[in-house]
């Protein structure tokens, strides 16, 4: 008679899930397999099945065996590493170990796999009274032997997410995140009847998990949970929080921002401050958020931005993994393609493939797109164009052209800030996922000086499509065609009223103080025009510098190449007004700024002597 084993004893021999061994069972890929009441019997010398769910696209060969599905959008690692390809971060596990850092903070672009590392941390290090090794013997982190092996299943964890915390208002948020804590909360039942717990403790635990805490008492609520688990288990627990910042970005945007950043004060100070209770903490998040304005007086965190060197290949695909993924799946000729969409981010030291694309891309038949398009909201990124200066206007512009920009770029920016320093924009696409560093040199302040670029053909379309809308939002989709209508054609009546409606519509009194700001509203206007042109800012031409010129891209020959020159005053009269257009239309051909245009043999040079006061515009044209 053949020895029958239990679904239990298979999934640990197969490395697979016991759920996903019983469903083999009931859809009958297990020959032999015999089912007792509510549980199956399997021969104990069964082969591990084959998965043959999922095909990949029509690029595989069906001749060989079907291979593990692609995990798009799967964050959960005990899926993740036993039923999809997994790409092995195991060894984030090593290093944290080996540097035993109290508390940490990743800073990544959204999905580039910080929710997955974090549910691989607590798999790894949560006490479980399953045999939770299953999901590493097969991974990176087991070959490295007994001394990290031991750490196994060993902590206690708190662990929360705050990926879907996106409320419109303070109220909303504050009750999302109080149920979240007392979720995690009824993770942990067991302390109820903990023989080391006395009644006050119970008592204050019941609170939580009757929803009848007060604020401050949810504001304590990791100081009090991470101190039972201590008291219960005589090991401090693990604290994890993913995604911490996604509830400030909301308060930030709905106005809630002060209300929000005192929550959080006060939670991370009880969970990660002086803690004795806490053996380790995690955070992850888009942004780093400031010390002084939630992580104050915390002891000495880890920040592990995408500027540092520590920890930079485990959030992201590097080449040997893109490699790997593409010859498991037959599709080693896509690779260069690959390189072209999806490559190009630099994280420290490392070069890094968006994770979330190359994933989508092996799960859409290899066909290019930008998968990471509308991932995740970017209205703080509008919020800082729509106050702008011409400086910003001008690198927006250079960058669509495929240029490098260089900009001072500050991890520690705090949302405020970014009213009085609108060239923080940079700080936000760069950890934002939108722009990568080509080189960098420390500042004497400690933050970087930066040359940066768009990474990829996926971020040029992402970043055309999301960054220019919100451009498109400062400057009406109608006016900037009637403006680009007016240039094209010299029509200077028109031109004239086409600025004259956006002032007047637009642009408050207080905007209208100096001719920088003009500067920066036509140098965007001119950025979200159509891309038959290369628009240049302040450059060097004939005898001076202009303003702005637009010269037409190779094969557009035909076009006319624009120059336009800006004056600015106050208390102007129309006649003052009109006088100083036509200064500026003289400084053009005194300066001879049409120099490099007249080698282009271009069909026509249009010149703009442009004049503003107030709301009032007057163009001259020759």
């Amino acid at each position: 008679m053949k020895k029958m084993e239990t679904t239990r004893t298979m999934a640990e021999r197969w490395n697979l899930t016991e759920r996903r061994v019983s469903k083999l069972c009931n859809d009958g890929m297990i020959r032999g397999a015999v089912k007792k009441g509510r549980s199956w019997q399997i021969p104990a010398d069964t082969e591990k099945p084959v998965d043959r769910r999922v095909r990949t696209g029509a690029y595989q060969n069906h001749d060989v065996q079907t291979r593990l599905p692609i995990p798009i959008g799967v964050s959960d690692y005990r899926l993740a590493s036993t039923e999809y390809y997994y790409v092995d971060k195991t060894l984030l596990i090593r290093d944290i170990l080996d540097e035993r850092p109290l508390v940490s903070l990743f800073t990544r672009p959204r999905r580039f796999g910080k929710t997955l590392n974090m549910d691989m941390l607590r798999t790894f290090f949560e006490l479980s009274d399953k045999d939770t090794s299953i999901y590493f013997r097969n991974r990176n982190i087991w070959k490295c032997g007994k001394k990290y092996q031991d750490y196994q299943g060993k902590y206690p964890v708190i662990f929360v997410s705050f990926k879907d915390v996106k409320c419109l208002t303070w109220e909303d948020t504050y009750a999302n995140i109080r149920n979240l804590l007392q979720h995690e909360f009824e993770r942990h039942l067991e302390l109820l009847e903990s023989p080391k717990l006395n009644s006050y403790d119970k008592k204050n635990l019941k609170t939580i998990l009757d929803g009848e805490a007060n604020t401050a008492e949810i504001e304590a609520s990791f100081a009090l949970l991470s101190e039972l688990l201590h008291k219960h288990y005589e090991i401090a627990p693990i604290i994890i929080v993913d995604e911490y910042d996604t509830p400030i970005h909301q308060g930030y945007v709905r106005g809630f921002y002060d209300s929000i950043i005192h929550f959080m004060r006060n939670l991370f100070s009880g969970g990660f401050k002086d803690n004795s209770h806490l053996s380790f903490g995690f955070l992850t998040g888009i942004l780093k958020v400031a010390k002084e304005s939630i992580f104050s007086g915390l002891n000495n965190p880890k920040i592990n931005t995408i500027l540092e060197n520590r920890y930079s290949e485990y959030f992201g695909f590097t080449h040997e993994e893109v490699k790997a993924m593409a010859k498991y799946y037959q599709a080693e000729d896509k690779y260069p393609e690959i390189c072209e969409w999806y490559d190009g981010y630099r994280f420290g030291n490392t070069d890094i493939f968006n994770p979330w694309s190359v994933v989508n891309y092996f799960g859409n038949e290899c066909q290019p797109r930008a998968y990471w398009q509308s991932t995740g909201s970017n209205s703080v990124v509008g919020e800082i164009l729509a106050t702008a200066d011409n400086n910003v206007y001008e690198k927006l512009n250079l960058l669509i052209q495929g240029k490098n920009i260089s900009s001072y770029i500050d991890t520690s920016v705090i949302y405020p800030q970014i009213h009085d320093n609108p060239s923080s924009i940079f700080s936000f696409l760069l950890v934002a996922g939108y722009l990568k560093i080509v080189k960098s040199e420390q500042a004497f302040s400690g933050s970087f000086i930066c040359e940066l670029s768009l990474p990829n053909k996926e971020i040029t379309f992402v970043y055309n499509k999301e960054i220019l809308q919100k451009l498109n939002s400062v400057f009406p989709q109608s006016t900037a065609i009637a403006i680009q209508e007016a240039l094209y054609s010299g029509d200077t009546s028109m031109l004239e009223s086409a600025l004259r409606n956006l002032l007047l519509v637009s642009v408050s009194s207080f905007d209208t103080a100096h001719e920088n700001f003009y500067h920066g509203l036509v140098l965007g206007l001119c950025a979200v025009m159509d891309n038959r042109f290369e628009v240049t800012s302040n450059l060097e031409a004939g005898e001076g510098r202009y303003d702005l010129c637009l010269s037409p891209k190779p094969g557009n020959d035909k076009l006319p190449g624009i120059l336009i020159e800006l004056k600015a005053a106050k208390k102007c009269t129309p006649a003052q007004l009109k006088k100083l257009a036509g200064e500026a239309l003289k400084q053009i051909n005194s300066k001879r700024y049409d120099a490099m245009l007249n080698k282009r043999n271009l069909s026509s040079i249009l010149k703009y002597g442009v004049a503003f006061c107030g709301k009032a515009v007057e163009i001259v044209v020759g």
